[in-house]
């Protein structure tokens, strides 16, 4: 097959020899999914960039919906919190038992079946399948495929708790969560987050360097002007929630650093890198006096999240507290906490100052290291979409731009990468000492 075009300079016809029309039209076409594909998941990036939202991907609108049941459980119009003085866990006393705020739809975990290969979601799952055994990471891809098919999680999971909270119809034990992995487990608060998990036993021994530095810099204007999207608000209507009250400054956000915020909290930044925090996010949060965080959930179950409190008003009266499921504690200053957020949740600033923490949004637990990598190489794909290109040269660029995102950038000649990538010694647990 040749292509005839006219020869304008004369009133011949030239014959051209060209490849053949199928296969410049088949490089034509892919070279056109590829654009697609880099479109489709900066419009999602643009759309989501903010935090607790799981995945931070779009699924497309036509998706059927889940299919649910309605217990039909009664949602009372308003709540007061009543509690006492303690920093433990305390059962959550509501003025006339009433609760707003929870929704307590039960949903039914559907099948899951392989995505259409030409999407940006079939081409993650593919990618997926090509850098990981499927067999270590099916709930990963469970996870994915339920994304992709609009399913959002929905379940009372006050049987799960210890001890077990019987009364789903006054309980506020729910779980949402659109971003959802099969098979992990749903508790309010893990107690002993100190003496289980070497990385927090680690941090919580810099936490005075850590407040200093903190301290230092928001007081210091000039030394703010140099950082990126300081004290930014939420950035999307799902974290209207959060209120006006509530803000962050960055320094970590899918497994990637953000240099200049790492550059302007230098103290922190070694501090979480090299305590080995399995960190999918780290920020700055603050809390203005007399605001509260409506009850709602952060959409995700497979990352859990810890507070280590640097500035808490009148600390240990009570006057900052945090309620998770049907229990509330306070924030006291130094002791880091750990929670799931994907059950509701809510906090209230009573004093008449500013409460500041470091937030850190850490792999669940019970994630396998096949598991945290497949997931980290999602937000990747969404942050750096030509991972997903078809040209092995352009795929290796994107690998590295990737890394770059995540490794600590404060020491790049340290191997490893920071947030995801640095661990500590062992297992993560800190190791009892044997009884002689």
């Amino acid at each position: 097959m040749v292509l005839v075009i006219q020869d304008r300079s004369s009133t011949k016809m030239s014959k051209l020899i060209t490849a053949p029309i199928l296969t410049l039209l088949s490089h034509l076409i892919c070279d056109l999914n590829r654009i697609l594909i880099c479109c489709d998941a900066h419009e999602n990036r643009a759309c989501h960039q903010s935090s607790f939202t799981g995945f931070g991907y779009r699924p497309p609108r036509h998706r059927s919906r889940k299919k649910e049941v309605n217990h039909h459980l009664s949602i009372p119009s308003q709540h007061h919190y009543r509690v006492a003085h303690l920093s433990r866990t305390m059962p959550l006393q509501m003025d006339g038992g009433t609760t707003t705020g929870i929704d307590r739809t039960i949903s039914i975990l559907p099948t899951t079946k392989p995505l259409a290969p030409r999407t940006f979601a079939g081409q993650v799952e593919q990618a997926l399948q090509q850098r990981f055994p499927a067999q270590k990471i099916q709930r990963v891809l469970d996870s994915w495929r339920l994304l992709d098919m609009g399913y959002e999680h929905r379940a009372f999971v006050g049987m799960e708790q210890n001890p077990p909270i019987a009364d789903a119809a006054n309980s506020r034990c729910y779980q949402h969560a659109p971003s959802y992995l099969p098979g992990l487990k749903a508790v309010e608060w893990w107690d002993n987050v100190k003496d289980d998990f070497v990385w927090a036993q680690k941090l919580s021994k810099s936490y005075k360097d850590i407040r200093h530095e903190f301290l230092s810099v928001i007081s210091n204007p000039e030394k703010l002007h140099g950082g990126n999207n300081i004290w930014a608000g939420a950035l999307t209507t799902d974290a209207a929630s959060y209120g006006e009250g509530w803000k962050t400054l960055v320094l970590i956000n899918r497994g990637q650093w953000d240099e200049a915020n790492a550059n302007l909290f230098p103290v922190t930044s070694r501090a979480i890198h090299e305590s080995g925090v399995p960190a999918a996010e780290v920020f700055f949060a603050s809390m203005k006096p007399r605001t509260n965080i409506k009850p709602h959930s952060d959409f995700t179950n497979f990352v859990l999240t810890s507070h280590l409190p640097l500035v808490i008003p009148e600390n240990g009266k009570n006057k900052c507290r945090l309620s998770v499921g049907d229990h509330t504690r306070q924030w006291i200053e130094g002791e880091i906490i750990m929670f799931d957020t994907s059950i509701y949740h809510d906090a209230v600033n009573d004093s008449d100052e500013m409460r500041y923490i470091l937030m850190l949004r850490v792999w669940h637990p019970d994630l396998t290291t096949n598991e945290k990598e497949a997931l980290q190489f999602i937000y990747d794909c969404l942050e750096v979409p030509e991972l997903l290109s078809d040209d092995p040269e352009t795929v290796l660029i994107a690998e590295q731009r990737a890394k770059m995102m995540r490794d600590f950038p404060l020491r790049r000649d340290l191997a490893g990468g920071g947030g995801f990538g640095g661990t500590s010694k062992g297992k993560g647990k800190v190791k009892k000492k044997s009884k002689k």
